[in-house]
């Protein structure tokens, strides 16, 4: 199946990358770690299905220097031992603010007292940017069928360059 539409290609569309993008830039200025950033990203797109997204954060924590070991468990993240426990506590984080149509509250108390034992304030704006950033990235990717296997590491920061936002 081919893409639906290139967003890139229409005036209004490259306007909203560039603007997603400049939104994703922020998140590199947070303290929160950046490989606990991309596994939490590649764990939603994961639950989602988005070869795009899965695709390329997979290929961001390799280029990262991310141990393989760690990138293929992130699905299994439960039943690995290569997470610490800030990680385990910003995937259960991600799990939950991702499945809310499968829990009534969200994410559950016990989630958030572990991501508050781990993360600041800031860190927890940060995390919760992240969950709904990735989530809207995920669904723009899968509703224009973006496929994955093509994404080139750092070509997303590259299209997306704050520095050329209109």
């Amino acid at each position: 199946m081919e893409p639906r539409l290139d967003l890139f290609a229409t005036e209004f569309g490259a306007k909203l990358v560039k603007r997603f993008g400049n939104l994703g830039a922020l998140m590199s200025q947070s303290t929160v770690p950046h490989a606990t950033l991309e596994l939490m990203s590649l764990r939603a797109s994961q639950i989602n299905g988005c070869g795009f997204c899965v695709d390329m954060h997979t290929k961001e924590l390799v280029a990262a220097g991310e141990p393989a070991v760690r990138v293929n468990l992130t699905a299994t993240w439960r039943e690995s031992t290569v997470f610490t426990e800030a990680e385990q506590a910003a995937l259960a984080f991600t799990e939950e603010g991702t499945r809310l149509a499968d829990a009534y509250q969200g994410v559950s108390d016990d989630t958030w007292a572990l991501v508050r034992k781990h993360f600041d304030d800031d860190q927890i704006a940060a995390l919760v940017a992240e969950v709904a950033l990735i989530n809207a990235a995920n669904r723009m990717a899968v509703i224009l069928h973006q496929k994955g296997g093509s994404y080139e590491v750092g070509a997303l920061a590259a299209a997306t360059d704050p520095a050329a936002a209109n």
